[in-house]
Parts: structure tokens; C-alpha cells; sequence
């Protein structure tokens, strides 16, 4: 049995492996192909913070290999009641085949992984998002061929996209530019010593931009730090990506954002609606890669 709750889960040869599955698995679906191979599998999704993206790609996703999906929310279970994660991951974990958690501490999905029956899939905590920065990985990979080598600009705040992207730089061989305000930058001494070898770190997000083949970025202000958000629009301001900040990348560089986006804050318009974007491919891209990952996790390589 195997758990998803970092990018490090998984090594080299299973993400190359999970987007060989992915190719087919969408090719599959754009030819209106059947493909049930989690037929009368189950899927229990428990969400302690709201989804769009999250629910839905995994929702739909588990229909659409044949399985079944039970949304979850902890203020309507006994989870939003005070019933221990412990006791809840044995209930849970014996009456499904996977189950995915969208939550605030890393801890609790940690507690409920190490007392689950079934693998675990992190969809999305304070600290990481796996599952967004692998199908962003393979959205690249889509339209510019290997990520290895490549240099990716992280403009904004250090937040659990930032954490995953270094992650995901260690793994797969490329680096990674990062550039966030004073009072906001990434904690080094929380990643491994070769992982960090992998990051650039920029006062002047203009710099950090320079020469890349993709820059990425997030909303200002992350869900369970509204109260800083007023702090945040200031001390963020130069940090958005802009025209000017794009045209110092290479001219095919690629432009992505996880969604959803505050056009005028994090993003202009004109770069995230413009010819660079890739932000509608990398949404849809959730739901083919969380599907490579759910047949994996549930049957193992085929």
C-alpha cells in the first residue's frame, strides 16, 4: 500500500510511469472510450476546505473509470464533531478502496494515513498540493516535451505550491527560481538539502523571471489567511505577473496559475487570458493525471 501525501511519495520512475497512464487515459477519454478499470471501487473525499477543482476532477474522475465517489465534509460528519482522526481513518479506511483529504495541517492527514487501511491522496494542505504541481508538470510536458533541465519561475508568496514546486525540482531535475516579498520567503530549512540545491531566490521578481521557460504563481492570500489579506495586497503589489514581468522569460515560455485567480492582483488579464497561458489545459489536467494516480495507487502498475 502506497500514500500520496507529498511529491516526494512518489520517485522518478513513477511520475514518468503515471504520465505515460495519463497520455492514455486522456486520449482514451477525448475519443469517448470507456475505461473502467476501478469498476466497483470507492472513493471517499473528505474536505475540511472548499474545492472547485479538487472535488470535482476527482469526482468525476472516479465515475469516469468506473468507480464511485462519497464527498465528505467535516462539518456534516462526526469529523466536525471532535471524533479523532485515528478512530475516523479506521471507520472510514474499512469501508472504501482510497481516500483523498483536503484539509489545513499536514499532520492531520499524516495521523490518518498512518491509520488507514486504504492509500491516502493529499488534495491540498497548508504545507503541499501534490497532485496540482504534478498535472502541472505534465501540462508542461504536454506542450514543451521534458521539464529536466528547464527553469521555472515562482513569483508570489511561499505557500504549499511554492514547497511542492521544490520538491518536484529535486525529483525531476530542473530548477527553480523564486522571488516573494520581505516577510514572505521560503523557509529553506524546511527541504532537503538536494532539493534546495535546486532553488534561486530573488528579491526582484523581474530577475527571478529572467530567461525561464515557465513562471507560475498563486493567490496573494491562501485560504485560512484571510485576516492577513489586506497586509498581504500591500506588501504583494510588485509581485504581479505582468506583461513586462513575462517578456523577460523566453519567448515561448509558458505561463501557469492553479486557479482560481485574482485578475489585477496576482495576474494581469492580459497574461492569464493571453497566447502564453495554459491555465484552462492545466485544469483539465487535474482530472487525468488524479486518475493515472488513482489506478495506480489502487492496482499498481498495469
Amino acid at each position: 500500500m502506497k500514500h500520496f501525501l507529498q511529491l516526494v511519495d512518489l520517485d522518478q520512475t513513477e511520475i514518468q510511469y503515471l504520465f505515460e497512464r495519463t497520455r492514455l487515459i486522456k486520449s482514451r477519454f477525448k475519443r469517448y472510450e470507456l475505461f473502467h478499470p476501478l469498476a466497483d471501487r470507492t472513493l471517499v473525499m473528505i474536505f475540511e476546505k472548499q474545492s472547485t477543482r479538487t472535488r470535482l476532477s476527482f469526482e468525476a474522475g472516479m465515475h469516469q473509470l468506473g468507480g464511485a465517489a462519497v464527498y465528505l465534509n467535516t462539518r456534516d460528519s462526526q469529523l466536525g464533531r471532535g471524533e479523532p482522526v485515528e478512530d475516523a481513518a479506521q471507520v472510514i479506511s474499512r469501508m472504501c478502496d482510497l481516500v483523498m483529504i483536503r484539509t489545513y495541517e499536514q499532520t492531520i492527514i499524516e495521523r490518518f494515513a498512518a491509520n488507514s487501511r486504504v492509500p491516502v491522496i493529499n488534495g491540498l494542505t497548508n504545507e503541499y498540493h501534490p497532485c496540482q504541481v504534478l498535472s502541472d508538470i505534465f501540462t508542461f510536458e504536454e506542450h514543451r516535451g521534458s521539464i529536466a533541465g528547464r527553469t521555472v519561475a515562482w513569483i508570489g508568496d511561499a505557500n504549499n505550491m511554492a514547497y511542492t514546486w521544490i520538491q518536484a525540482a529535486g525529483l525531476l531535475n530542473f530548477r527553480i527560481h523564486i522571488s516573494t516579498p520581505p516577510g514572505y520567503r521560503v523557509d529553506l530549512s524546511r527541504v532537503s538539502p538536494g532539493d534546495a540545491a535546486r532553488v534561486q531566490t530573488f528579491d526582484d521578481p523581474m530577475q527571478a523571471c529572467s530567461g525561464v521557460d515557465l513562471v507560475s504563481t498563486d493567490v496573494w492570500t491562501s485560504m485560512g489567511y484571510e485576516d492577513e489579506s489586506r497586509d498581504r495586497l500591500t506588501a504583494f503589489a510588485d509581485w504581479q505577473v505582468d506583461a513586462e514581468m513575462m517578456k523577460q522569460a523566453r519567448a515561448d515560455a509558458l505561463f501557469m496559475h492553479c486557479l482560481p485567480a485574482h485578475r489585477g492582483e496576482e495576474v494581469s488579464a492580459e497574461v492569464i487570458d493571453g497566447p502564453q497561458s495554459v491555465v484552462w489545459d492545466e485544469a483539465e489536467n487535474r482530472l487525468h493525471v488524479q486518475k493515472a494516480l488513482m489506478e495506480y495507487l489502487i492496482l499498481g502498475r498495469i
